[in-house]
């Protein structure tokens, strides 16, 4: 559904009143998604809100259906390209009070019942702290754990799948939700996310291991991050998936791409399958390069790459 760029001035005013009183500063109009996400790029959002609990989520699901608006959910804004043009309708965010980390341990293991809006590096810290085992490929990848859930996030021979045993949200009805282990369907950087289901909470089993051997691992996942990622920039992370056997950088790199340049955005010299934004990029600018990418690398190889990051919002095609 498209809304024209002038939505918010024309809703009625009950509607956002509505709003109003049900998230007082938590809601905003016109928001610029630009602020929101790692590339700091992005345009406007017709309705951000900002909810704390299930009952909230509810409550913006119910006025979505209502006023037929579309609803997006952003965590902390990583592997995203907003359009220029924005996004139409209403983004819903995961306030402070669902990033909570409640830990417990029983006879199969040490429990961890993570927000999804909890930052994944505060999750795998307080892991690594208490020396469990299991996190510590996560180490220096950005963004929320529900972010993570949702693109399977995964290096150096780990992934989510690994230690996720279950999803708590709120599905397309409204009806709180539990999906057990056997329910989830994860692939390669992938995640099947049942139809309209908004994830509140994921639990996770890790297993105690020695301190020092789980230290040791954890540096040297960092080392090698940092070894081979951009700095200094904004990003949204590598742009494309691994293609089956291959490996999306060295295809980038034969291609020629390594510092190519439109407009602000610019194929890191570092790490090629890294898009950074070095002066105030446009989505536009981005995209260009993506889709030239593609097109060089089946030109060359035959090789047609999947994009990692997502397109969201109004992009007029």
């Amino acid at each position: 559904m498209k809304l024209g760029k002038d939505w918010t001035k024309t809703v009625h005013d009950p509607h956002r009143q509505a709003l109003q009183e049900a998230f007082g500063s938590r809601v905003r109009f016109d928001e610029p998604l630009s602020r929101h996400t790692s590339f700091s790029i992005g345009g406007p959002v017709d309705v951000w809100v900002e909810v704390a609990d299930a009952l909230e989520v509810r409550r913006v699901q119910a006025f979505a259906a209502a006023t037929a608006l579309p609803l997006f959910v952003l965590g902390g804004g990583t592997n995203v390209l907003v359009s220029d043009r924005g996004v139409r309708g209403i983004v819903l965010h995961l306030g402070r009070p669902l990033a909570a980390l409640q830990w417990r341990a029983n006879g199969t293991g040490h429990h961890v019942r993570a927000g999804a809006a909890a930052s994944l590096k505060r999750l795998v810290n307080e892991a690594i702290d208490r020396a469990l085992a299991g996190l510590e490929f996560a180490e220096g990848i950005p963004g929320t754990v529900g972010g993570s859930l949702l693109m399977n996030a995964g290096a150096f021979g780990g992934e989510m799948a690994d230690v996720v045993r279950s999803v708590e949200g709120v599905d397309a009805a409204g009806q709180a939700q539990q999906l057990p282990r056997s329910a989830l369907r994860f692939g390669y950087r992938h995640f099947d996310l049942p139809p309209g289901f908004i994830v509140t909470h994921l639990h996770f089993l890790l297993q105690p291991d020695d301190g020092a051997a789980i230290h040791a691992r954890r540096e040297n996942a960092k080392r090698r991050r940092e070894a081979h990622q951009p700095l200094g920039y904004p990003n949204a992370g590598s742009v494309f998936k691994n293609p089956p056997g291959q490996f999306a950088g060295k295809l980038l790199e034969a291609a020629g791409l390594k510092g190519c340049r439109r407009g602000g955005a610019m194929f890191s010299r570092q790490h090629v399958n890294f898009i950074v934004n070095v002066d105030a990029a446009t989505a536009a600018d981005v995209r260009w390069l993506m889709d030239e990418a593609i097109h060089r690398v089946r030109e060359m190889s035959g090789v047609r790459l999947e994009p990692e990051i997502r397109l969201v919002g109004d992009w007029g095609d």
